[in-house]
């Protein structure tokens, strides 16, 4: 494409964006058309939130239904927020509840959470969402401008702030607060408007508009109606409100127009912060028939630029004294610009704060009912965020941290989710030299470091005898435990509702500040076995994570002895899945074909029924007691010879093949059953015993297949023995099937063997 053409796909875009400005009755007539687009501002935040959709999604062991308007869609997933789906889930169901008026309309929305929670991300995400959806044609949004010069053309003209200049001889000035265009009718005819539209609608979220005109527009309004009046004007609302004097225009919304955010940084005293300032000189060339000119006043309050859609006050705490004043707000839906001049606001209030500003709310609890804050903590609508406690999330969120990743991870299963956990993260950076090098995090890396955190942020007091919190870190990231050819559902544990899972931990900065610093050391003298080596493995991930817990601030005593206490069952697991990467590389072409397993599920099948069994071919399957012996035998490594009398199974076989292979088949077929249902049409992958047998391998099935194998020559086997050979075909397929590098599959492979030659005789 040339210059021109992006220039032309530009003019597109901002086209299938902005409208020409209307006249009033033709926006009354849109509406009718398209009623999302007079939504008051809570009913527009929700209709924007739900117009992304759902996705299904597993928090804490269970699925739940997330809005994708939390994934930041429109911005490639860049400020997504990662996990607190039920936390989510409550705010929009209590802003449905306040965009109909049910109960909280006068609460204040409040998002509470510690550093690294993702409350950043919430505003931002906010912002970015509401853009986006006021650019499609279910989100327009409008608001009206004037023009009062051509009224009478030596009369002064109307200007709000400084006195800009038009580019013609027609000054229109847009509403500074973006107010709806329905204020400008009558207050009786706006009803009415609303009663008709409404009744259309039938929805269980009407319609609202109970706002004023700004001070502002009003000024223009009151001119043009005495104008009008003195001249005898009899259509005098059709002459107020004539294309020559009123439009209606759509505008984007974003961070100072329908959108106000309120910083840690500003300041100013309330009234300021609030909605904006009088600008002194201005009062002196304004006239006002005796009074302030709401002209002269800037407008650039929070509540100001938030008018009409939602006010954002990020870190809370530093504006605690600002909160107060917002009182009257959500529950009057007005402020005051001056002791005379009020205005009208409608907009979602939401405040975001670290758990600093609970402190100073409490402040004064134990004077009971004297409380002075006591009418401000009832007003605000509080919801938590914590930690994340998904494995999955946690990793998804480091490797964000580490690269410009933004895609948010979604998986019809949880193998796919899996396999995303244990990648690789390849990192480019410039070395003292001057070159280039890339660092690798060797596969499970990332996955070593989000367990840890995620084990350091879950409540062992609700532990089940025999689980450790890896365990806990898996039901919840899974919503079951997977052990040995039994699955067990969350529901089977008993865990606590209101645990402390989440509340603490080791958050996400420092776990990225503790990668990065590893990503910028020489990593050689990690691994001298290696020449040269940029492979960062998962016990320098956890060594370095629990070894920097003494000096890091951001860690009490207590926490630094609780952290470092919890990193071993991290290890061990992590370990576990290495072993199982390199078992699975070596016997990756001795794996059981699906045909040979399919074969013998039904022989047991057959083996079991009194009814005659049929193939998916239309075949009769006849039990062989000998092909099932040598699959049981070979491929399972469950039986020997003394499990048998000849090819007849003894009990423990028999009992094997009811409770392990027929039950689990039938369990199966049945919560999957449809109207073609047939054991044959079973997916066999699905079932446990089944899955292990087609993907699952341990140390006797390689002793068995390997017979001179010996894991103590590994590092540098003689040449032209089995060992070698072994380990030759191993790194090749962790590199082709794993995503190894040569140099991570080297290091794991020889770690893992390192640990099994102690055992191997």
């Amino acid at each position: 494409m040339t210059g021109e053409d992006y220039v032309t796909e530009a003019d597109r875009t901002l086209e299938a964006t902005y409208e020409e400005p209307m006249e009033l009755a033709t926006y009354v007539d849109r509406i009718f058309e398209n009623p999302t687009i007079a939504s008051h501002a809570s009913k527009y935040l929700l209709e924007a939130i739900e117009a992304a959709g759902t996705r299904t999604v597993v928090e804490e062991g269970e699925e739940k239904e997330r809005y994708r308007f939390f994934d930041d869609p429109h911005n490639d997933g860049e400020h997504a927020i990662l996990g607190n789906t039920e936390v989510l889930n409550g705010f929009v169901d209590d802003l449905r509840s306040i965009a109909a008026g049910r109960a909280k309309d006068e609460k204040i929305i409040w998002f509470e959470g510690p550093t690294a929670t993702g409350k950043s991300e919430l505003k931002r995400c906010l912002v970015n969402g509401l853009r986006e959806y006021s650019k499609t044609p279910a989100g327009r949004r409008y608001t009206v401008e004037w023009n009062v010069t051509s009224a009478e053309a030596e009369q002064r003209g109307l200007s709000y702030g400084s006195d800009p200049t038009a580019g013609d001889d027609k000054h229109w000035y847009e509403s500074p607060v973006q107010s709806h265009p329905l204020s400008v009718f009558p207050e009786e005819i706006r009803e009415r408007i609303l009663e008709d539209l409404n009744d259309e609608l039938d929805e269980h979220v009407p319609l609202r508009v109970d706002a004023e005109l700004d001070p502002f527009s009003r000024e223009a309004y009151d001119y043009l109606e005495e104008r009008y009046r003195r001249e005898g004007e009899d259509e005098l609302f059709s002459a107020i409100t004539n294309d020559r004097h009123l439009r209606v225009k759509n505008y984007v919304v974003d961070i100072g127009q329908g959108v106000g955010v309120l910083h840690s940084e500003d300041d100013g005293r309330p009234k300021e912060r609030l909605v904006g300032s009088w600008m002194h000189g201005m009062l002196q060339e304004l006239d006002s028939r005796g009074r302030k000119n709401p002209q002269a006043f800037s407008y650039d309050g929070v509540l100001s630029q938030g008018n009409g859609v939602l006010t954002i006050v990020e870190d809370a705490a530093q504006h605690a004294d600002l909160l107060q004043k917002l009182l009257n707000v959500p529950d009057e839906q007005s402020v005051k610009l001056d002791k005379g001049i009020g205005m009208d606001v409608d907009t979602q209030l939401l405040i975001i704060s670290n758990p600093d500003l609970e402190a100073q709310l409490n402040q004064h609890a134990d004077r009971n009912g004297m409380d002075p804050l006591k009418a401000l903590k009832r007003r605000l609508d509080k919801h938590q965020f914590g930690y994340l406690t998904n494995l999955s999330l946690e990793s998804e969120l480091i490797r964000r941290e580490l690269t410009n990743e933004t895609e948010v991870w979604e998986a019809d299963t949880y193998d796919e989710l899996e396999s995303r956990i244990r990648e690789p993260v390849r990192v480019t950076i410039k070395a003292q030299d001057g070159k280039t090098r890339t660092k690798e995090f060797a596969p499970h890396a990332i996955e070593s470091a989000a367990l840890y955190a995620v084990v350091s942020r879950l409540d062992e007091q609700d532990l089940p005898n025999g689980l450790d919190l890896v365990d806990k870190a898996l039901i919840y990231d899974q919503g079951y435990l997977q052990e040995g050819d039994s699955r067990r559902e969350k529901a089977a544990f008993d865990f606590a509702d209101d645990g402390s899972d989440g509340d603490h931990g080791i958050p996400v900065t420092y776990t990225r500040d503790t990668l990065a610093e590893l990503v910028q050391a020489d990593q050689d003298r990690h691994h001298p076995e290696l020449p040269v080596s940029d492979v960062i493995m998962p016990r320098d991930v956890l060594n370095a994570m629990a070894e920097g817990l003494s000096t890091a601030p951001v860690f009490s005593t207590g926490e630094r002895s609780e952290f470092e206490g919890r990193v071993v069952p991290v290890k061990n697991y992590i370990y576990d899945r290495q072993e199982s990467d390199v078992i699975e590389a070596i016997m990756h072409d001795r794996r059981v074909d699906e045909e040979t397993v399919a074969a013998y599920v039904e022989h047991v099948y057959a083996w079991e029924t009194d009814e005659p069994l049929y193939n998916d071919r239309g075949e009769r399957v006849e039990p062989d007691p000998l092909k099932m012996k040598l699959f049981e035998v070979e491929h399972l490594g469950r039986f020997g010879e003394d499990d048998y009398e000849g090819n007849l199974p003894r009990e423990s076989v028999r009992n094997f093949r009811r409770e392990k292979v027929i039950t689990s088949l039938n369990r199966h077929a049945w919560e999957h059953r449809d109207e073609d249902f047939a054991v044959q049409n079973v997916d066999l992958t699905a079932i446990p015993v089944i899955k292990s047998v087609l993907e699952s391998h341990d140390w006797d099935d390689v002793r068995r297949t390997f017979e001179d194998f010996d894991p103590r020559q590994w590092d540098d086997p003689p040449s032209g023995t089995e060992t070698e050979g072994v380990k030759e075909r191993t790194i090749e397929t962790m590199v082709d099937e794993f995503d190894y590098s040569e140099a991570s599959a080297e290091l794991t492979s020889r770690h893992v063997m390192g640990q099994v030659s102690y055992r191997w005789d």
